[in-house]
Parts: structure tokens; sequence; C-alpha cells
């Protein structure tokens, strides 16, 4: 995510392909036949206690080269994906299930034949951060069926909506389609989108959810305004008015009008260089201890460069790396350059360059990485001062085979966005092709 919101940095920090990743590493401990004995091999339902709410998420346990490894099942617009978490542990009665990149896991133990219980705990928070959850063995929908005898309402199409209220609302844009009483969808913001989101509709009332390991979201809203209804106001037909609980403590409130029409700002306007600023001028400690990186080392001097402003905590930036990695491999011998800057949760050098060296395992990454500070927008202002509106992770520069900054995007609309994916890489490539032909 990405989006930094105060609200929701207060609960859970928006995830991505990363469980998947590239890795096919797998806890081999003697642990490890302990941890099988609690994951019993097939599908499994599990629900987060958020905030006085049940959040739903479904998750696979399979046996590979004889260790069992898990994989976070979210489906959307572009059809499902499975994220692979191999790194499983066990001490005493527990099993630990390492959430891929991010400093999160499921640490559980059983509760009876085919049931766990346990908490899902984020290492890299402020604070303690456990949130209870209990787990089912066997094929489960979602969510359970709809009960309302009322005909599903409609909610397919894309929304105009607004999430929080007065000047700490923000603009976001939903898109949903709708078989019968199953939902999946997504919301689109200025600085990402919230990936894979699938649930159902009783009668009114839709109720969706996603959780990736670094994110757990709830989206719940009904078409027409929620009881007691305000009698001196009016209230367009087709209003959703909902709520959205981001992990433990995260929550705002929401309305959405349907409008096929509805898109949010150029995200290439948002972030932009200071009056009388043509380049990034910077110098960030490597990943690679006793190394540095700048844009203005001899490897990049002639060529094209990506900035990828990023952090390992950040599941819209895993999805940009997801796409990244691969493209700079296919694409490095045109003469294209990619730096990577990361920022991170804790201040230390040699704690956030290890978060980035996993990253960096886990995804394949041929380009470079570099520390550049703490995870937030004055971290970023004081590093890279000719920036000026830094909003969020993940954001992305160009840089012209001159040196000169020549566009600067905000956000990264990934895979779970359906055709916005294919727009947000497409436009990429077109503007790599323009700065390689200058």
């Amino acid at each position: 995510m990405k989006n930094i919101v105060p609200a929701l940095l207060a609960g859970a920090v928006l995830s991505l392909a990363g469980c998947q990743g590239n890795s096919t590493k797998t806890e081999t401990t003697g642990t490890a036949a302990s941890a099988a004995a609690l994951l019993t091999p097939g599908p499994w339902r599990g629900e987060l206690a958020v905030q006085g709410q049940q959040l739903p998420f479904l998750f696979e346990v399979k046996t590979e080269a004889g260790q069992p490894v898990v994989y976070l099942i979210n489906k959307g617009l572009n059809g499902e994906e499975r994220l692979r978490c191999p790194e499983i542990s066990a001490a005493g009665d527990s099993a630990t299930i390492k959430l891929h990149v991010f400093d999160a896991a499921l640490v559980v133990r059983a509760d009876g034949a085919g049931k766990l219980r346990g908490n899902w705990v984020k290492y890299d928070a402020k604070g303690p951060y456990r949130v209870p959850l209990v787990a089912t063995a066997g094929a489960q929908e979602l969510f359970p069926a709809a009960q309302s005898a009322d005909k599903p309402g409609s909610f397919d199409g894309t929304w105009r909506a607004t999430f929080g209220e007065g000047k700490e609302g923000y603009p976001a844009t939903g898109v949903f389609a709708q078989q019968g009483n199953r939902l999946t969808g997504t919301f689109l913001t200025t600085t990402g989108d919230y990936r894979y989101l699938s649930g159902v509709v009783s009668g009114q009332q839709l109720r969706l959810s996603t959780f990736d390991g670094s994110h757990a979201f709830l989206f719940i809203a009904q078409n027409g305004p929620k009881a007691p209804v305000d009698i001196t106001k009016e209230y367009a037909p087709n209003t959703l008015f909902g709520d959205f609980y981001s992990g433990k403590t995260g929550h705002e409130t929401w309305t959405a009008t349907l409008d096929p029409k509805a898109k949010l700002p150029d995200a290439d306007t948002l972030t932009y260089l200071r009056k009388g600023e043509s380049r990034l001028s910077f110098k960030f400690p490597s990943v690679v201890p006793g190394a540095s990186i700048s844009p203005t080392d001899a490897k990049y001097r002639g060529k094209v460069v990506v900035v990828q402003v990023l952090g390992s905590w950040c599941p819209n930036c895993m999805d940009e790396t997801n796409f990244l990695a691969p493209w700079y491999e296919k694409n490095k011998q045109r003469g294209v350059e990619i730096i990577g800057l990361g920022y991170e949760r804790m201040p230390e050098y040699e704690k956030a360059a290890a978060r980035l060296r996993v990253m960096k395992a886990r995804f394949n990454i041929g380009y470079d990485l570099a520390v550049g500070g703490v995870s937030n927008k004055d971290s970023v202002a004081k590093s890279m001062p000719q920036l000026a509106k830094f909003l969020g992770f993940p954001t992305t520069i160009f840089i012209d085979k001159k040196g000169a900054v020549r566009k600067i995007h905000t956000g990264f609309s990934g895979p779970g966005t359906g055709k916005y994916y294919t727009e947000e890489t497409a436009a990429f490539n077109q503007e790599i092709d323009k700065l390689l032909k200058e």
C-alpha cells in the first residue's frame, strides 16, 4: 500500500505476490515434522478477529519435498493468486509460518482435530502487534453463503469512492465484478490499489476481504444510508455507505456512487521536482556492505535510469517489484538501469539492509538496491530534497540519458486491478521506449 494515510498506518500498512516470489527454499529443521503434524494438507479457512469483526481468508497446505508449505489464496478481478510461504518452523506445540518477505508470521497451535488457533504477528510494528485467529481444515467458502431471502443487489461496475471524512478524506475508484451473490474487485487510490478483494453480496449489502500476510482488509457496505437515517438529507440512488477495517486498529468510513467514468488524478502529476531542479542528487549505502549508489556513478552514465522508491513492507511495492525484476533481466541490454531505494521501518542500516536482501533474494532482483532511510514521507523529503509533495510508496522516477528527471509516477496498479495493471505496464514500457530512442 503504499498509501501513507495515518489511519491505515495505525492498522496494517498495506501485499503482494511476495509469498510466492521465486524461492523454493523450505524450512528443513528437525522441528518441521511437528509443524507438519499441525498443518493437515489440503484447503483451510481462517478468520482474523479485527475490531469486533471476523475477517476471513483462505489458504492451502501442500507437502513439498516432504515438508509443509502454506499458500495464501486471494481471488480478484484478474483471477487467483497463490502466495507461497515455505518457511515454517515449530517450537513446542506451536508452528510459525513466516509470511514471505514481510516481517510477519502466523503463530498457531492445534485446537482440536483439523483446527488451529493462534495469532497473526507483525514483528516490525512500533508496539506489540498480535491479532487472534482461528482456522479450520476443509474446502469452504470465504464468506458463508448469503442468508438473506432478498434478491442480491447489483454492485457490478465502476464506482467513484471517497474514504475518510473532511480534510482527511481521499479519492478512490472501486471496480467490482459480480456473479450472482459472489463479488470480486479492488479499490484504486492515488498511491496504489487494495489488491485482490473477494466476497459476497447479501441483499443490499456487500462484504469483501483480503489477507496477504502484510495487511488484512475488510470492506462492508450497503446500498443506501445506514440506520439511523437522517431524514433531513437527500440520498442519491446507487450510493454505497461503508466501513473499511484495516488490521488491528485502522478504520475508515467510505461512500461510493456508481460512475462508469470515475477516474483518479493523473499519477504523473502528483509528485514533481521543485522549481529550479532538474536532477536527483543522492548517495545512499548499498545493501552490499561497504558500497554506495548514486545516479552519477559511471554505471548509469549515458543510460536511461529508473529509480524505484519502495519498502520491503509495502505490498504495492512488491507488486511493482514482481513486474520490474523480470523486466530488467529482459531489457537491461538495451541500455537501461534500475535503482531501488528502500525506506524501511527500522532505522539501523544493518536491519534495513537485511530486510532488503531478503526481498532481493525472494524476487531474484538483478538491479541495485540501496537503503534510503526510514519509511515515512519526511525521510524521503530529507534524503531527496529535489522532490516536492512525495505522497507514498512506491514512487517511480524516470531519468533520461543525460541525467534529467523526465517523469515521476506515484503508486502502482498491480495485477489485482485487471485492465488497470495492463495499462500501467504498457505506460511504463512506452516511457522507456521513448527515452531510449532519444
